[in-house]
């Protein structure tokens, strides 16, 4: 069957390159990077240019690379190693559309004693400034706010919010995950302390993440061990996917511009057939501060997971909403958080693209969903009273 996969938020496919460049450094490769002989050095001579490329791609310095297993543990080890390099702190802020990996840790530190504040966004997913310059307090220990929005593509002004954060004597956490390889981020220019990378997202492998750390920032770790990643995180590092991570980033710094173009215009023709095609479809976020690669598209009066599953018999793979909390049958908390109506919200679906996204496979889409919507809302007793119920708005 024809498989048509547009879940690139969730995971990218491994980009045949960085799987070459992975392969030595599970055969002939194998070293200890922390071994004295020579047979790891060589090893620890690779981290070490693999290391620079993931830190070129963002301006940073390499020595400000500290490599993880995930994007998760890049968020827990800054925001747990930040509360701890400021015992006297105990207050966080975030908002209500981050990833469960930085929401539900800020939920479950609330749990243990912290005081959390929320932020919440508008219609279109964008925070008021001015709301998160007087949540910041005194004892406001890290600001927490993501670079882009996983379920909308939204992209949050990071640069300013930086400067707020610091105005405010506080640590700026960065939840970059959707963000880098899709976006240009110039450290050197942006005054975030922490930043969270994740290397399934930009045609890695899965099982390795980097926290940024700029120089001069109090640094706890979270995984006490050796002394690996100049004992910031215990335990031998992952140096196939390292490596890996390193060669994405160079191809990501490579393709950036033409690739951002040629994705945009596959995301804008699907959400453009789309809205043409299928009456009571809404289009989420903001329509221009959001990734090139992401759409997402409510289809009113009708369940999301039916859409998916029908979508999935015809060899579609697309999400509605994040990975991380597929199963849940409540809508998505960014939706809620944006005021989306129920009839909306239970119905949306998200589109992700990748460089290797192609206009056939659009066509595809355009071709199959229409159809399947249709199929649905035959059914749905929420269709049927679409113009006479006031409830179910």
């Amino acid at each position: 069957m024809k498989t048509v996969y547009m879940d690139n938020n969730a995971t990218t496919k491994v980009d045949p390159q960085v799987l070459d460049a992975m392969l030595p450094y599970f055969t002939d490769l194998y070293g200890n990077p922390s071994s004295m002989h020579l047979f790891g050095g060589q090893v620890g001579e690779a981290m070490t240019r693999a290391r620079r490329q993931v830190a070129d791609l963002i301006g940073a310095d390499p020595s400000e690379i500290l490599f993880t297993s995930c994007g998760t543990e890049s968020n827990n080890t800054a925001i747990r190693g930040t509360l701890k390099s400021y015992p006297e702190k105990h207050h966080i802020v975030t908002t209500r559309v981050e990833h469960p990996a930085v929401l539900n840790l800020c939920r479950e530190l609330a749990r243990e004693g912290c005081s959390v504040t929320e932020l919440p966004v508008d219609r279109q997913g964008e925070l008021d400034l001015d709301q998160l310059r007087d949540a910041i307090t005194p004892g406001t220990a890290i600001v927490s706010v993501m670079y882009a929005n996983n379920e909308t593509g939204v992209i949050f002004p990071v640069e300013e919010i930086a400067e707020i954060v610091h105005e405010k004597g506080a640590i700026f956490h960065c939840d970059a995950v959707q963000a880098v390889g899709k976006v240009g981020i110039d450290m050197a220019k942006i005054r975030i302390d922490l930043l969270a990378i994740s290397g399934h997202k930009l045609h890695a492998s899965k099982g390795i993440g980097v926290l940024y750390v700029r120089k001069g920032t109090r640094f706890r770790p979270f995984l006490i061990g050796g002394h690996q990643e100049q004992g910031r995180r215990g335990g031998t590092e992952n140096v196939p996917s390292i490596i890996g991570l390193g060669r994405a980033c160079v191809l990501a710094a490579e393709q950036m511009e033409e690739e951002n173009r040629r994705v945009r215009a596959l995301r804008d023709r699907l959400e453009q057939g789309l809205l043409e095609a299928v009456p009571y479809a809404y289009i989420n976020g903001h329509p221009d501060h959001r990734l090139p690669n992401t759409t997402n598209i409510s289809f009113e009066y009708i369940e999301g997971e039916g859409i998916l599953l029908l979508m999935s018999r015809e060899g579609i793979a697309a999400s509605s909403g994040s990975a991380c909390t597929s199963g849940s049958l409540e809508p998505s908390h960014v939706l809620r958080a944006m005021g989306v109506p129920y009839t909306c919200a239970h119905g949306s679906i998200r589109f992700s693209l990748s460089r290797f996204n192609t206009e056939e496979e659009v066509d595809y889409i355009l071709e199959k969903l229409p159809f399947i919507i249709s199929r649905l809302r035959e059914l749905s007793p929420y269709w049927k009273r679409r113009d006479s119920s006031p409830l179910l708005k």
